[in-house]
């Protein structure tokens, strides 16, 4: 297996950020990137490569141009550790765009946890640059590849960021591989096992049959985001039937989530991908300051391996996982049936 680093996720320095005088806190850190591939090196599970730049037209594929140009121009204050946070939200029912700084956070943005920093944008482009290299690697022909992706992307949609994502890594992937493909609608399968709901990613392929989502997460009613992930939700258009939620409630075990997996596996197996794409949240496992599940160790080993049974060229696109302590350990039993 080839393991693809984003050598600029640390610009995206959220360790560092100061809100009116007083530390900003969250899970979502450069420690986090660094210790899953300090693990990742020390189990020796293949060779550990930097991400090659493919440009932004990928990110096009997924991304509004109006949207990555936000992202690209709207921090203006070099030097700085003061975030920027949206402080009025654009209902989308409201149409009107306006370009001033102290609004466009909130037209492209659904949260408050996600702060904009100096060195963000290129932080986020760098975690799609290293899912892109990912996809290069099943393209040449090996089975599965791994991009250590940080920040993540699993929230961000076509033109709205949030919860801790700017950029979609794995519809990035998904439309990448279909872009290079030599077969005409080449079909993608995403199966997003983050504990929270991939909004980002169902809105982006919503109406899309090409593309299968099937995501297991944590009820939105009774956890974020809230407002997406609902078992009814199941495409529109040409999309109807291409889309699955799986929500789950608080307190899953092992042997209750393989159970739920299964399902999710035999609809992927039935659309018969080209290749698979895994958003893979390590923020299922038992402790994890952002989950109320309890996965064990052994619990993602057999979470790998039931996926990697489906013999389907995989791309594995790092996503939540916020327990230090084991982000390493977890990360190698998910990944070790690949490798």
């Amino acid at each position: 297996m080839q393991l693809f680093i984003n050598p600029d996720h640390h610009l995206h320095a959220t360790d560092q950020v100061f809100l009116d005088g007083a530390r900003f806190t969250t899970t979502e850190i450069p420690l986090r990137a660094a210790l899953l591939v300090d693990g990742l090196r020390n189990a020796a599970l293949g060779e550990i490569l930097p991400a090659v730049d493919h440009g932004v037209q990928p990110l096009l594929a997924v991304h509004t141009p109006d949207f990555l140009n936000f992202l690209r121009t709207i921090y203006t204050q070099p030097g700085s550790a003061q975030p920027i946070f949206p402080t009025t939200f654009a209902p989308r029912s409201f149409k009107r765009f306006s370009s001033h700084p102290e609004a466009l956070p909130g037209y492209f943005c659904f949260g408050t946890g996600t702060p904009i920093l100096e060195g963000t944008w290129q932080a986020a482009y760098g975690s799609a640059q290293a899912a892109l290299s990912a996809c290069d690697a099943l393209l040449s022909g090996r089975a599965s590849a791994y991009a250590a992706c940080r920040p993540p992307g699993h929230h961000a949609a076509s033109d709205l960021y949030g919860g801790f994502c700017y950029l979609n890594n794995a519809a990035i992937a998904a439309r990448y591989l279909q872009a290079q493909a030599q077969v005409l609608r080449a079909r993608v399968a995403i199966l997003d096992i983050d504990y929270h709901h991939g909004n980002g990613t169902q809105e982006i392929f919503y109406e899309d049959g090409s593309v299968l989502f099937c995501s297991l997460h944590a009820d939105p009613d009774l956890d974020y985001p809230y407002f997406w992930g609902a078992a009814d939700e199941t495409g529109a258009g040409a999309g109807k039937g291409a889309n699955f939620n799986f929500p789950l409630p608080l307190g899953m075990t092992d042997e209750a989530y393989l159970q739920t997996l299964d399902k999710a596996l035999e609809h992927i197996a039935r659309f018969t991908p080209h290749w698979l794409v895994l958003s893979a949240g390590l923020d299922i496992g038992a402790g994890d300051p952002e989950g109320r599940f309890c996965i064990t160790s052994a619990g993602f080993e057999r979470i790998g391996q039931q996926i990697a049974s489906l013999h389907l060229p995989t791309v594995i696109i790092q996503e939540g996982g916020y327990r230090l302590d084991k982000l390493a350990e977890w990360a190698v039993a998910l990944l070790a049936p690949f490798a």
